[in-house]
């Protein structure tokens, strides 16, 4: 059974350091895994959520944040277009919504690890 995605964005251009991944790639967090992915599908990066570090910075424009996966740090500029997820406020810029959904899946992630 296929679990709903927890954030989708597409049309997001990915970057690793300098050099451009893809310009229209997607970004989806499903089932307490982030995946970074190419405007084919194609998988660019991936981990668990509780081991991704991701924000945005005070001086890059709100459409930008960054993520550390798997030890590498990715420029991720989310479409300000973007459908929102359902049970999120019209108020945040996308960016912002990936980083509080990356944090919600962490948190649900870590207390699963807590119980067991």
């Amino acid at each position: 059974m296929a679990t709903e995605p927890e954030f989708t964005a597409r049309g997001v251009r990915i970057e690793k350091r300098l050099r451009s991944l893809t310009r229209a790639g997607q970004v989806r967090i499903t089932g307490g895994r982030l995946e970074l992915l190419t405007s084919y599908g194609s998988e660019i990066d991936s981990a668990p959520v509780g081991t991704v570090r991701a924000g945005t910075s005070w001086f890059a424009p709100g459409d930008r944040a960054h993520a550390d996966v798997n030890g590498t740090r990715y420029v991720l500029t989310l479409d300000a277009e973007e459908p929102q997820q359902p049970a999120e406020r019209s108020d945040s810029s996308a960016a912002r919504r990936f980083v509080e959904a990356v944090r919600r899946a962490g948190d649900r992630t870590d207390r699963g690890r807590r119980r067991s």
